[in-house]
């Protein structure tokens, strides 16, 4: 399985969770389900959520999509990073 793991840190939590929820339908259509979203226990403005990749040619198309870069400036993204990776198993 891929995953999809992110980082933004925003303006507002608030208003980016409500622009990040509207865009469910889109995240599900590039093959992306929202697996958990946290916030960080420092900065409540420092987000991380990880995503299940079904496809991640389509995954990246959506990330490069410039709509996506619309919709996080929308949000108020100040800054973020994604990495996608594999499971590597336990110990």
């Amino acid at each position: 399985m891929t995953y999809l793991l992110c980082r933004n840190r925003v303006a507002d939590f608030e208003r980016w969770k409500l622009v990040f929820a509207s865009h469910k339908s889109a995240h599900l259509g590039a093959g992306l389900r929202l697996i958990h979203l946290w916030r960080g226990a420092e900065d409540a403005n420092n987000i991380f959520f990880v995503f299940e990749v079904a496809s991640v040619d389509k995954a990246r198309e959506f990330i490069g999509d410039p709509e996506a870069s619309k919709a996080a400036a929308a949000s108020g993204v100040l800054d973020g990073e994604y990495h996608f990776a594999t499971d590597a198993g336990g110990y």
